[in-house]
């Protein structure tokens, strides 16, 4: 049994993590986390509007090339986050309509695309949510062998598979597996924290008072 095929074994404590942290969306996870697994790309959704997460089935292309998207194929589980990089950054679409079908029929939450992307009208139809650093026509190499389940960096973020990858239309964030039950309570514990502030703030107070930050400005001056 593959990692992949271990990690897609119904486990309802990863399950509630990753509806939650994608309810709860990257900004509050990044923060909870103590700013920890920024994914710092400028990252494009596809499809706005999306908020996902998923343990991370990572896909290591060699450069300029998608062999190794295509062979993951088989491996793809219900409810992994795709994550497919190459050793440096390039605007070489990886991915195009006929692997992301692929991808959704298998029951893919997302990919995450540190190349481009192509067809993209036919991917926003889809409807499979897919952020990615470049949109590009520019086609792919099929001949170098990378790696598959491998650990990577992307956007300065190590991700190792079955990271947890939350994605929304701010961006990208990673939790590594073994703090996911830490940051969901910390991500939890900010959330009600920021629907208290936010109906202070709606009744008229300000940040500026409630953070104590006019105390700052004043003995600056």
């Amino acid at each position: 049994m593959t990692r992949a095929e271990e990690r897609a074994i119904e486990d309802p404590v990863l399950t509630e993590a990753c509806q939650a942290f994608s309810e709860l969306g990257v900004a509050t996870v990044y923060e909870a986390s103590g700013r920890q697994g920024l994914i710092d790309l400028p990252l494009i959704p596809i499809t706005p509007g999306q908020r996902v997460a998923g343990p991370a089935l990572t896909v290591l292309c060699g450069q300029g090339d998608n062999l190794m998207v295509h062979a993951v194929m088989e491996r793809v589980f219900p409810g992994a986050v795709l994550v497919i990089t190459m050793p440096e950054p390039e605007p070489v679409a990886l991915v195009g309509e006929l692997l992301a079908i692929q991808a959704k029929v298998r029951g893919a939450a997302a990919l995450l695309v540190d190349a481009a992307v192509r067809d993209v009208d036919e991917l926003r139809a889809m409807g499979l949510p897919v952020w990615t650093r470049f949109i590009r026509v520019r086609g792919a190499t099929k001949e170098k062998i990378g790696g598959i389940d491998v650990p990577v960096v992307v956007g300065g973020a190590q991700i190792q598979p079955g990271d947890i990858v939350v994605l929304d239309d701010d961006g990208a964030v990673v939790v590594a597996r073994e703090r996911v039950a830490s940051v969901l309570e910390s991500a939890r514990a900010r959330a009600e924290r920021e629907a208290r502030l936010r109906e202070r703030l709606q009744a008229g107070e300000l940040t500026y008072d409630l953070h104590g930050l006019r105390a700052v400005v004043e003995r600056q001056r």
